[in-house]
């Protein structure tokens, strides 16, 4: 659905926004040069995208898997019983308030068509989504979100900008906002509650980062 599309396509920007912002802020907070910014956040992007994009790829086909292992089972039982799942999905829509001849043409009408009578049992049965999307669509979506979204942090420095961390960690900053006020479409939140969420996160993750190589920069003397 477009909600889960979005929920994965959003994790993957938020991560590369996090996590490049958070090399920079590391590198910034070290007083490394600028050209080391560009090349740790350069690896970042290709390395943690690829790691994210290839989870999941996999997750993806695991679920893919369980869907058609899934739907052998429930086409074998419609084989093997066919009145018995005819009851089942009598049974399913009965509770949903269907009753009469309303009742026994919805069951007729789901059960004359075979694949039909085994989406809506994985559906209605089993909780599962009628389709599986792409394992490659999954993974290259997640890809172009996390690489998109992770070059804001990136852009001052990449065009050689005065202030480039602050014009960094502004950038960054909206794009965070951005992702969380979209997923506002999909949940009980407010778009300016889920955006500042999502902004204060991003924020605390810099932070860390900063002090952090603060700390190692003054160890290490």
């Amino acid at each position: 659905c477009i909600h889960e599309v979005f929920d994965r396509r959003g994790a993957g920007g938020v991560d590369g926004a996090v996590t490049t912002l958070a090399v920079v802020a590391g590198t910034i907070g070290a007083k490394l040069e600028p050209n080391i910014i560009v090349i740790l956040g350069a690896a970042n992007l290709l390395a943690d995208g690829f790691s994210m994009a290839a989870s999941n790829f996999l997750g993806t086909r695991a679920e893919k898997d369980d869907h058609a292992r899934i739907a052998r089972i429930e086409a074998k039982h419609i084989d093997v019983d066919p009145d018995g799942e005819r009851e089942e999905v009598r049974q399913i829509y009965a509770a949903k308030g269907f009753e009469g001849d309303d009742l026994e043409n919805t069951v007729r009408i789901i059960t004359s068509d075979r694949q039909r009578w085994i989406d809506t049992m994985l559906v209605e049965e089993y909780g599962l989504p009628s389709t599986v999307r792409s394992e490659w669509a999954a993974a290259a979506s997640t890809f172009a979100a996390f690489v998109i979204c992770g070059l804001a942090p990136m852009v001052p420095f990449l065009l050689g900008l005065d202030n480039a961390f602050a014009l960094s960690s502004v950038i960054t900053g909206i794009v965070f906002f951005g992702i969380g006020s979209v997923k506002a479409r999909w949940s009980t939140d407010s778009w300016w509650r889920s955006g500042t969420i999502t902004l204060l996160i991003g924020a605390a993750a810099a932070t860390l980062a900063y002090l952090a190589g603060d700390l190692v920069k003054r160890l290490a003397g």
